[in-house]
């Protein structure tokens, strides 16, 4: 029989004794010697037709590595594969755990190849799921909202008492401290609107006509929206994320335990402090990038501040100041319904918590802006 001898640090060698084939391997079966361990066992299996059995001995292997035992088991399946009667000697005990989880692997039957979806069908199945995803939390916002109002009315019946100091707790988190964010923030859009305005206007002469521009978009539009915006950022998911920390130390089954509505204690004080807290902070907004607007057009546009405030008095009407507050409210309600909703959806890990955090200020921002749009709709169609 043939005997060949591969790298110095890996010996294949074959021998007929008494009628079985004896394949002897040697020496280092790693991943340093497997391309000449490669053409070894190639030729082998070419060379050795179809024996009455087969002998592996492993007796002078040295290492044996996963890339050596995938190369020595090609050879006992490519002879399996014929029907001839493979048997191992020889094996260490490290290299027969190695060798052992290779044919362990390499014989786990190959997981079907799923079947190729058309992108049509794929598109279809994600507008269905995002669909019923999208009624499912409606139906969870309208649950809370109903649950809202029947603890609201026990509230005004006397038949719960009004947590009076957790709703002053909340507006001074949501609201109080959050003034210096949101004057800031504000402060800079008045300037820039201001400033972009004066850009345009110039060329037509027009540089007085930037107070109408700023006044009006701010009162009606930018300053709720910015405003809102900030609030589902910051407050909503802080509602979120600490309403789910209750849920995962199971504090919220607790004061269920305790005779306590988690709807009463938790989520009423938050809905109604943000409903006061969001129009407060919408005024300050207004002013302050109304501010912003005049320190530009003083120094930017040369429009003095008292000429800024004549043509505020003069042009820009009180109704756009209460087209803007008057959307505060139904913001604050749809960021606290998200955030409070999102937070009773926390199962039990870290990992659920984040998620629902950020499904909270992405759904709260999404709705906001939606309510806007509708809000201008709606102003449209009665000429306002």
């Amino acid at each position: 029989m043939t005997t060949e001898a591969l790298a110095p640090a890996a010996t294949l060698t074959s021998r007929i004794d008494a009628g079985r084939l004896v394949v002897a391997l040697g020496g280092a079966w790693t991943a340093d010697t497997a391309s000449a361990a490669e053409a070894g066992t190639t030729k082998l299996k070419a060379e050795s037709g179809t024996p009455q059995a087969v002998l592996m001995d492993f007796s002078d292997v040295t290492r044996l590595d996963t890339l050596g035992g995938t190369l020595a088991y090609g050879i006992e399946k490519a002879f399996a594969d014929k029907g001839v009667s493979v048997e191992r000697t020889g094996l260490s005990e490290a290299a027969a755990v190695i060798y052992g989880e290779v044919v362990t692997g390499l014989s786990a039957p190959l997981e079907p190849v799923p079947p190729r979806v058309p992108v049509l069908r794929m598109a279809l199945e994600k507008v269905g799921t995002e669909t019923i995803s999208a009624i499912d939390d409606l139906k969870a916002l309208l649950d809370v909202l109903g649950k809202v109002v029947v603890a609201l009315g026990k509230v005004v019946t006397l038949s719960s008492p009004f947590r009076f100091a957790a709703v002053i707790t909340q507006l001074d988190r949501m609201a109080f401290r959050a003034t210096p964010i949101i004057a800031l923030i504000t402060f800079l859009i008045g300037a820039i609107i201001c400033q972009q305005g004066f850009f345009f206007f110039r060329k037509f002469g027009a540089d007085t006509y930037v107070v109408d521009l700023v006044s009006v978009l701010t009162l009606r539009e930018i300053g709720v929206l910015i405003v809102s915006i900030m609030v589902a950022g910051r407050t909503g998911s802080a509602f979120t994320a600490e309403i789910g920390s209750m849920k995962m130390r199971e504090e919220i089954d607790a004061l269920q335990v305790m005779g306590l509505n988690p709807i009463e204690v938790l989520v009423l004080p938050r809905l109604i402090a943000l409903m006061i807290g969001l129009p407060l902070l919408t005024i300050i907004g207004d002013l302050s990038a109304l501010a912003g607007g005049a320190v530009v057009a003083q120094v930017y546009g040369g429009l003095s501040i008292e000429s800024f405030l004549q043509r505020f008095q003069d042009e820009v009407s009180t109704r756009h100041i209460w087209i803007g507050l008057a959307k505060a409210p139904f913001m604050a309600l749809i960021i606290g319904l998200v955030a409070c909703v999102e937070g009773l959806r926390v199962k039990g890990s870290a990992e659920s918590l984040g998620a629902q955090t950020t499904a909270s200020v992405v759904k709260a921002i999404f709705l906001v802006i939606v309510v806007d749009g509708l809000f201008a709709i709606f102003y449209a169609a009665i000429g306002q």
